[in-house]
């Protein structure tokens, strides 16, 4: 049985990660792509928080659409971020998003939860709490890739200079 605090905890903990990866990445290459077909930096930080905003923003309205309009209807819950947003208002959004989102899932019913949607993409029937467990699964997928980048800018990210830390008090 997965706890639903469990989950958000650790969801704002892998969100923390992405903003401090947003904070300590340099301020004047946002813009940052290893090779022209990926994605920027600032790119996969804004996706991070679009998709967690959207994705549960619809759960939380109980939107089932799919197909066609779904992205339409996603964007309805996305933040007014702008495009070219600075390292500290993106930083700021995430953590205000992953807080207010937290916040409004933790308020709901356990029945919401339980509750059965399909997932856009796949067409796959889980629950809720499933697709919440989706979200944050996609969310590390991303903030991997802000590590990466900021490995490629010579910065180790905060989950590494944790675990160092740590070995080094043993």
């Amino acid at each position: 049985m997965i706890r639903l605090d469990h989950m958000l905890n650790s969801w704002k903990a892998i969100r923390e990660d992405a903003a401090l990866a947003v904070e300590e990445f340099p301020a004047d290459d946002l813009d940052f792509r290893p090779t022209p077909e990926l994605d920027s930096f600032r790119q996969i930080a804004r996706h991070i928080l679009n998709a967690g905003d959207g994705l549960t923003g619809m759960m939380l309205a109980r939107d089932e659409s799919s197909g066609q309009e779904f992205r339409d209807r996603m964007k309805a819950h996305f933040r007014p971020v702008p495009e070219d947003a600075s390292a500290a208002e993106l930083a700021a959004a995430l953590r205000q998003s992953v807080a207010e989102r937290c916040e409004q899932l933790a308020a709901q019913p356990e029945e919401f939860f339980a509750g059965m949607i399909t997932r856009h993409f796949d067409l796959a029937r889980l629950t809720r709490l499933e697709m919440l467990q989706f979200v944050k699964e996609h969310e590390l997928t991303h903030r991997s890739q802000l590590f990466m980048y900021l490995r490629l800018k010579g910065k180790v990210p905060a989950t590494t200079r944790r675990r160092l830390a740590k070995q080094a008090g043993k």
